[in-house]
């Protein structure tokens, strides 16, 4: 166990090498450029720009930045932000909390959700529910995210007035009450997606675990339907959705940007579209980092319990 981890683990450090130095190159290749938002400030001469990039280091050949960076950001320090002169780190931690609340609780409602109703339509197969939810899942995976929040606002909020219709708390309040009232329709609406993939996969396992041997001699034993559902069948038919929730990662977090935007959640996502309309690089280097990051511990953790479950996994 020990070694397949070691194993995983230096394949995460490589993934995140790499997507560490093109994201730092494309940033810098990019027109404009670290400097671009300095050349917008009225009456910067060229030679005034020159003396910021000679104190920023950027005059020097993109590879010696690039492992500049990359030293100080090992050491802790992941640089300052153009816009406020904050710590990158400081930046992003003020946002990083926000941001898992809204993908943790969508997590759970997708895996809920989706969970039971694919186990529901497996063992239902080609009945009315089955046919209905295949319809609805291809409806949800059709239609964009940030569609599903502008009909969440305009009926819950502008018409029925029950949620509010963005931000994270009202001023003033804080209370745990106003987060959940405030959490419910953007991690509805981030969810709403995943329950369509996560059923449709639970679904197919469930299928495939119905078909085999042992659920069929648990059957021939006398076994009543609810025993053999939830000692058999549901216990198998998790094990490959433990490793798609990691590679369901990514999704979410692109679509927490989607639907941080939509809802003016303060979140990582936000905070994401606002540095780059600034040019803010040293932060989007840092959220670039931060969410690979996310993802590479959340897909090597789920490679951890798939292989406690299944010991073959080890001797792959």
């Amino acid at each position: 166990m020990l070694r397949y981890l070691l194993s995983r683990l230096g394949q995460s450090l490589i993934l995140l090498l790499l997507v560490s130095c093109i994201g730092f190159m494309v940033l810098n290749l990019a027109p404009g450029g670290p400097l671009s938002q300095f050349a917008l400030s009225p009456g910067m001469t060229q030679e005034q720009i020159d003396k910021i990039a000679a104190q920023m280091g950027l005059d020097r050949p993109l590879v010696m930045q690039y492992l500049d960076w990359l030293w100080h950001m090992v050491r802790g320090d992941w640089g300052t932000s153009y816009r406020d002169g904050q710590s990158v780190l400081a930046v992003i931690g003020s946002h990083l909390f926000a941001t898992l609340l809204l993908m943790g609780t969508a997590t759970t409602i997708s895996i809920s959700l989706g969970a039971a109703i694919g186990i529901f339509s497996a063992m239902r197969r080609g009945s009315i529910f089955d046919h209905t939810f295949t319809v609805l899942a291809m409806i949800a995976l059709s239609i964009p995210t940030f569609w599903f929040g502008l009909i969440a606002i305009y009926i819950f909020s502008l018409n029925l007035g029950w949620l509010p219709a963005g931000n994270m708390y009202t001023v003033g309040d804080g209370s745990v009450l106003d987060y959940l009232r405030h959490l419910i329709l953007p991690a509805s609406v981030l969810a709403l997606v995943d329950v369509a993939i996560w059923s449709r996969y639970m679904r197919t396992s469930t299928l495939t675990v119905i078909s085999q041997d042992f659920v069929r001699t648990a059957r021939a034993k006398g076994l009543t339907r609810r025993r053999v559902l939830l000692r058999h069948v549901v216990g198998n038919s998790l094990v490959p959705m433990v490793t798609l929730a990691g590679l369901q990662l990514p999704m979410v977090l692109g679509g927490a940007l989607v639907t941080e935007t939509v809802f003016t959640w303060p979140g990582m996502g936000r905070l994401f579209l606002d540095s780059l309309g600034y040019s803010d690089y040293p932060v989007v280097m840092g959220l670039l980092m931060t969410s690979a990051l996310l993802v590479l511990v959340g897909n090597l953790a789920a490679d951890m319990i798939v292989a406690l479950i299944d010991p073959r996994i080890r001797l792959n």
